[in-house]
């Protein structure tokens, strides 16, 4: 029997003057994850203060829901940037900062500590006006830095990031940036593969944020749009503990051997079995942290023959050993 997806409310505030981007954007990368996976499921729903808002375009777009009482546990809230300037698109426009109070104050009331803050943008300003991003570490529009450190005073506003993640807040920098947040917030909630799934649809490199250490090995070597070399990491990232070799690979890229070869390693600077090795390293950093398992199984459950395979493999990515993440976790 199948199980039912997890459902999370995705409530998507809308201000005067909404930068569309902020919302086409994310949203987007949402609407292929529904269809790329059915674990998880997001529920969007577009909510503002106001009924009808001019976007950064001049479209205007109606039917926006009032700003309801209560929100779900669990629930997650996205709030859109906006221009001061829209497009003239000849239609008359609600002032700047119209409604804005009325979306503060909702913010107050309803986002909890468990609630999942996305600002996209300048959206960053409504949740500092409410109090949200206090001692959080955060960021926005390099436009917007100065103002967000002078409302949030006690935040930390990190400029020159793509995002930045502090619990359950997350903010970006401006507007193309928030696809890269959603990818990653995808990424956490549903799995990496469906990230990088998202990411080809919309033929978006994925890029780290400032403040990774280093890209992760999920998603290492996927900024590029050859499709056979896809399909070859989409296989070994699926089951990266499967006795993978050129010949067991050529068919899936519909190639020789040899060529495959060449082909990954020009298009993700890296050979085959660098990568999967980075992938079952990173699959042992995750037993090794999740699980008590020895270091024996974890090795075998990682796909290395042995112990000593995974620490030789694990020594040419990290100076610390296998034993000091068990320690740390």
């Amino acid at each position: 029997m199948t199980e039912d997806p997890r459902r999370i409310p995705t409530y998507v505030v809308l201000p005067a003057r909404t930068l569309l981007l902020d919302v086409a954007g994310p949203v987007e990368a949402l609407r292929y994850t529904n269809r790329a996976q059915n674990q998880v499921q997001f529920d969007v729903r577009y909510v503002g203060a106001l009924p009808e808002v001019t976007t950064s375009i001049g479209l205007k777009v109606s039917g926006i829901e009032p700003l309801p009482e209560t929100i779900e546990q669990g629930a997650m809230i996205m709030l859109s940037g906006h221009t001061e300037e829209p497009m003239d698109a000849g239609h008359p426009m609600d002032p700047l900062n119209a409604g804005s109070e009325e979306a503060v104050a909702w913010l107050r009331r309803v986002v909890a500590p468990e609630t999942l803050l996305v600002s996209i943008c300048s959206g960053a300003l409504l949740a500092a006006r409410a109090g949200l991003l206090d001692g959080v570490n955060c960021t926005t529009h390099f436009a917007d830095c100065g103002e967000l450190a002078a409302v949030a005073p006690s935040a930390k506003v990190l400029e020159n990031r793509l995002y930045v993640e502090d619990g359950n807040r997350y903010t970006s920098a401006g507007i193309t940036a928030g696809i890269d947040l959603m990818l990653h917030i995808i990424g956490r909630l549903t799995s990496p593969a469906t990230s990088v799934a998202v990411a080809r649809q919309l033929v978006v490199y994925l890029r780290r944020a400032g403040t990774d250490p280093q890209l992760s090995p999920w998603l290492e070597g996927r900024n590029h749009i050859h499709p056979a070399i896809h399909r070859v990491q989409d296989a070994i990232t699926a089951d990266p503990t499967r006795d993978w070799s050129l010949d067991t690979l050529a068919p899936v890229a519909f190639a020789s051997p040899r060529h495959l070869s060449r082909l990954f390693n020009d298009h993700t600077g890296m050979s085959i079995p660098d990568y999967l090795n980075k992938l079952r390293v990173a699959l042992a950093q995750q037993l090794l942290t999740e699980t008590r398992l020895d270091i024996e199984r974890v090795a075998e459950k990682a796909g290395f023959n042995s112990t000593r395979q995974l620490r030789r493999a694990w020594s040419r990515i990290s100076e610390t050993p296998p034993s000091a993440v068990r320690r740390l976790s």
